[in-house]
């Protein structure tokens, strides 16, 4: 029995110590996570305050840069303005950025009211050859020019410029049969071509038109091409001997006689374009868009091409051209368009002149 007693006893202390060390294990447990709890909290505001720190360190040195920035004089800004590169031609400033409709509603303003016909005869030199009088023409029943008048001396350039839409290639197509004519007239030499086809206008009035668009056939040859030019003549023994004297007149083609259109470069392709309405021997050119997707080189040859077929032919030629400064200073006269009508017309150093005019078209 007391043997009994002492089992139970024991076992009893042995239960309560078991329970103890228990309780201590678990209170060193929870000890140890609140401190793991603790340390994780304290790393954890640290890293909150620096992120803060950094924050407004940022936000300090943004306001310090913006307030430097502030105090930059401004002629230094312009010239740090001026220094950027421009591509294209590089011609005029770039400061403002007009639509084109924005265009059109500024060149309106410049001019209330057109030219005068004795201000258009006089830049004539009162001896007109090509004369429009009051043209309404257009496409189907869309008219785009409105009373529209040119006149233009033998021998001499007109350059159209103006907005895009305004009519410009309105007025080679109307002159040169393209559209439809609802009233008005035009006379080429006193002589009345306003309801000739194109091909007339080519064969019998002395009329070409050089297009605006590729036009070289790239598989035949240069000769081919040019002898192309003369087919409306029925006339092959003419149109040979017109097609030498293109080539004694520019080596450049006539080394390349016998080879195809196709591997010329733009500018002699363009060249090509201008001898093969020559071939016709024309009094008149129209010349659309002459400078379009060609180098800066080829360009000033075309315009002495031209220049040489005013100054040395005698040829009469009206011109459109998207780089208004150069049409401008090849050209004796310069009309600007605005609507299907002539807003300003004078001599085109005095264009390039006009303030306005090289606002709107020449950059500034």
């Amino acid at each position: 029995m007391a043997e009994t007693k002492k089992k139970a006893a024991k076992k009893k202390a042995e239960s309560k110590s078991a329970t103890k060390a228990s309780a201590t294990k678990t209170k060193a447990a929870v000890k140890t996570a609140a401190k793991k709890a603790s340390k994780k909290a304290a790393k954890k505001a640290a890293a909150a305050k620096t992120k803060t720190a950094v924050k407004a360190a940022v936000k300090k040195a943004s306001k310090k840069a913006a307030k430097k920035a502030a105090k930059k004089p401004a002629a230094k800004k312009a010239k740090k303005a001026e220094n950027k590169k421009i591509s294209g031609y590089g011609m005029g400033k770039v400061d403002v950025v007009m639509s084109v409709d924005q265009v059109g509603k500024e060149a309106a303003k410049i001019a209330a009211e057109g030219p005068s016909i004795k201000a258009l005869d006089k830049l004539a030199n009162n001896d007109a050859f090509l004369t429009i009088d009051d043209l309404c023409a257009g496409y189907g029943k869309m008219q785009i020019l409105h009373d529209f008048t040119l006149k233009v001396g033998k021998g001499q350039s007109l350059c159209l410029i103006g907005p895009n839409g305004a009519g410009k290639s309105t007025v080679l197509h109307s002159i040169f049969g393209f559209t439809n004519i609802f009233s008005g007239k035009i006379s080429v030499g006193g002589k009345d071509v306003t309801a000739l086809t194109p091909s007339q206008k080519l064969a019998n009035a002395g009329i070409a038109y050089i297009l605006q668009d590729k036009s070289v056939f790239p598989g035949m040859t240069v000769e081919e091409n040019l002898l192309m030019g003369g087919f409306l003549k029925n006339k092959p023994l003419e149109a040979k001997a017109a097609a030498e004297m293109v080539f004694d007149k520019y080596s450049r083609l006539a080394e390349r006689r016998d080879k195809p259109a196709g591997v010329l470069s733009g500018g002699e392709r363009r060249l090509l374009e201008i001898s093969r309405a020559l071939v016709m021997e024309p009094e008149v050119l129209l010349v659309d868009e002459p400078s379009i997707g060609l180098e800066p080189r080829f360009i000033d040859m075309v315009f002495e091409i031209l220049y040489d077929l005013q100054h040395r032919d005698g040829k009469t030629i009206v011109m459109v051209e998207q780089n208004a400064k150069k049409g401008l200073e090849f050209a004796d006269i310069g009309y600007v368009l605005v609507s299907g009508e002539t807003a300003l017309a004078d001599e085109g150093d005095k264009l390039l002149k006009n303030p306005e005019v090289g606002r709107l078209f020449l950059g500034g």
